[in-house]
């Protein structure tokens, strides 16, 4: 797949996200979290005003620090993919 390919279904995918209107299980949440920030290489501080959330969002973030631009996006992509294929 082509960088400009995988841009597309990155993109597709972050669309589906968005318009999905029941709640995500909280673990998918939060690799989807870290899986954008890291494919968009948004390394801001999380802004949740619930200090546990913040830490369970950065606890993420590292968990997916070694992990290149694309290799996110991809990742990114293929949670959506089985989440929408496998949810009940």
């Amino acid at each position: 797949m082509t960088s400009e390919e995988l841009d597309i279904k990155f993109r597709e995918a972050v669309d589906r996200i968005n318009a999905h209107k029941e709640p995500f299980p909280a673990d998918t949440l939060l690799k989807l979290y870290a899986y954008y920030k890291k494919a968009t290489n948004d390394y801001g501080r999380p802004k949740s005003r619930e200090p546990l959330i913040n830490a369970f969002k950065t606890n993420a973030l590292f968990q997916a620090e070694d992990i290149s631009q694309d290799t996110a996006k991809q990742h990114y992509i293929e949670l959506v993919n089985n989440y929408f294929l496998y949810r009940k």
